[in-house]
């Protein structure tokens, strides 16, 4: 990884060692102390959120998860086979495969010769990161969570049981709090719609129907859905809130609101990516 103020000199080495130098660089950034310094969010306004989250995870525990369910069984056949194929790109791989092998193609590219250019590389760089990581912090949190608090997905045991838990167990029947595709979707909605708001009515588009896709295949109970929303949102703001601390992409202003960095142009990436493949 190349900064305006911190290259590595990649003289004669090959993809592989400039590969290794730009994600030993790209961590010491990235785990570097924060060069803003904010007050302390007040413990009883998050306290107040966190308690008005799960007041309305109960809720819909109670009053929507076996409901829903078996409205699913009364939809046509055409209806759930579609949404049978939405659902499936709701994985975290579709995003974390292409934006991780991205990150090591840039990381393995020579530093450019001019300080612009240098510059249009690390922004590129810093932007390919946090994406990757505001979908992969909150899926790997998630993919843990689930399997310790074991909860029974829809139809296991025979029966309908919102109820039903079995913790530690480790088993797929036993993951469905929270869902994992739901904290993919709504990672993907806060983090892609924080570098691309034009797009965020297409980003919700997306988590809406990945989140309703989870239901209607019998997958998980709405509050399973719910809970992963939550996680995925939350997580994703958290990853950004810490990048604006260091300044990556992100700043935070002396009243606390977050902005975000203007991004290199199409044109200005096009050119540096002719600059650094041409023979």
């Amino acid at each position: 990884m190349t900064t305006a103020n911190g290259l590595h000199d990649d003289t004669g080495s090959t993809p592989l060692q400039r590969c290794k130098a730009s994600l030993k660089l790209a961590l010491s950034i990235v785990t570097a102390p924060a060069k803003i310094r904010v007050a302390a969010a007040p413990l009883q306004p998050l306290a107040i959120k966190a308690a008005i989250y799960f007041a309305a995870f109960l809720a819909i525990m109670v009053l929507l998860d076996v409901p829903v369910i078996r409205a699913v069984g009364h939809l046509p056949r055409w209806f759930i086979f579609f949404f049978d194929e939405i659902t499936e790109f709701g994985k975290s791989g579709w995003f974390l495969w292409p934006l991780g092998i991205l990150f090591l193609l840039l990381a393995s590219l020579p530093t450019p010769a001019t300080k612009i250019s240098q510059a249009v590389l690390a922004a590129v760089m810093v932007r390919v990161g946090f994406l990757f990581l505001a979908v992969g912090v909150p899926g790997l949190f998630v993919t843990i969570v689930k399997r310790m608090i074991g909860r029974a997905r829809p139809g296991v045991g025979g029966h309908l049981d919102p109820y039903l838990y079995h913790p530690f167990i480790w088993q797929a029947a036993y993951a469905g709090l929270p869902s994992g595709h739901a904290t993919t979707a709504f990672s993907v909605l806060v983090a892609f719609g924080s570098l691309w708001p034009r797009w965020r009515t297409e980003f919700l588009l997306y988590a809406g129907l990945i989140a309703a896709s989870r239901m209607i295949v019998t997958a998980h109970y709405p509050s399973d859905v719910f809970a992963g929303a939550i996680v995925g949102i939350v997580g994703a703001l958290v990853v950004r809130q810490y990048f604006g601390l260091r300044r990556l992409g992100f700043s935070i202003g002396p009243d606390g609101v977050l902005h975000q960095y203007p991004g290199p142009s199409l044109k200005r990436i096009k050119a540096v990516a002719r600059e650094l493949l041409a023979p």
